[in-house]
């Protein structure tokens, strides 16, 4: 059984993780050559302002002022940070936390829709290749996981872009909203939306290769145990066998592998919305980086590394109710 101080040491890790990359950050702004700190103050005064002044918005946009001791500056920012005080945007000019609200919701509904089907596609047809192994089946649907977990996302993107959008127009080749439909909750704009959102989801489909041969590998597992040799010794059908024993039970390590793969989809929007010019966070960052918006592109690492550590802080957390037979004492996500 996991115990409460199993648990404990778990999320003792996780907030050690988040206050480490708080510190990166921290120290990324601070304290490295050539810094953020310094890169804003001169670009600010070849504005033409006063080095008070920018030294001013410096401390402003970045919530932190250059002239205090570091030791002071760095509780100041962790404190700031934990409050959801990320500073302000150099390019925008607002704040860092509104932006990141504004750019998030976009990209949680690509990713989200992308990870509920490629992981159906890949638990519906791991089961079948398991459950016929050695067939035709079982031959050609493993050749196409092989295949779709060899394809690079952002390259099915380019040809998704190519052929669906340019040569073919079927949808649209950029964009996250359609134009001139006014925004609210009507079929319309909903109809948009996933309108937009279709080649992006597609993108990430690739993962549906890599779930199925997880799925197929679990499944095969579960196919020599003993107790499903008394299943058809009682007589079930294929199919009883098939959903209520072999996909139940295969299915349930893929848990943690679903949760997993949020961090690394989160990763790979940057590159996908740059692609689809989908104004979601990957999109946002990509242009902080662009701009050397330093506080805009430390807001998005922090986030981003905090929803990756609570989704593998989940993982741990709920695997033992999940598939009660494994303890999860020897497991280590971070």
């Amino acid at each position: 059984m996991v115990t409460i101080g199993w648990r404990l040491r778990r999320l003792a890790q996780a907030l050690f993780t988040v206050w480490a990359v708080i510190t990166l950050s921290f120290a990324m702004i601070r304290l490295m050559p050539g810094n953020a700190m310094g890169a804003m103050m001169v670009r600010f005064e070849q504005q033409g302002m006063s080095p008070a002044r920018a030294r001013e918005l410096v401390e402003l946009r970045l919530s932190l002022d250059p002239d205090k001791p570091i030791h002071t500056a760095y509780v100041e920012y962790v404190l700031n940070t934990l409050q959801g005080d990320l500073g302000t945007s150099v390019f925008h000019n607002e704040p860092v936390v509104d932006l990141l609200a504004a750019a998030l919701p976009w990209t949680l509904f690509v990713l989200s829709w992308s990870i509920f089907i490629s992981f159906f596609i890949g638990i519906a047809a791991g089961a079948l290749m398991a459950y016929w192994e050695g067939g035709k089946l079982d031959v050609g649907l493993t050749s196409w996981a092989v295949l779709m977990g060899s394809i690079p996302f952002y390259v099915l993107a380019i040809l998704l872009l190519i052929f669906a959008s340019y040569r073919w127009g079927i949808f649209p080749s950029g964009g996250r909203q359609p134009t001139g439909v006014e925004a609210g909750f009507n079929i319309t704009y909903i109809r948009g939306i996933l309108y937009h959102a279709t080649l992006p989801v597609l993108s990430m489909l690739v993962a549906s290769g890599v779930a199925s041969l997880g799925m197929r590998g679990n499944s095969i597992r579960v196919l020599g145990s003993d107790y499903l040799r008394v299943a058809r010794l009682r007589g079930l059908s294929d199919y009883t066998i098939s959903t209520q024993y072999v996909a139940r039970n295969a299915v349930l390590p893929m848990y943690t592998t679903l949760l997993i793969s949020i961090g690394e989809m989160f990763g790979g929007s940057i590159v996908l919305e740059y692609v689809f010019n989908y104004r979601g966070l990957g999109l946002l960052l990509y242009e902080a980086f662009n701009q050397r918006d330093y506080p805009l592109m430390m807001g998005g690492f922090v986030l981003i590394t905090i929803a990756v550590v609570i989704a593998l802080l989940i993982a741990d957390m709920t695997y033992s109710w999940v598939d009660p037979r494994a303890g999860g004492q020897n497991s280590d996500s971070y």
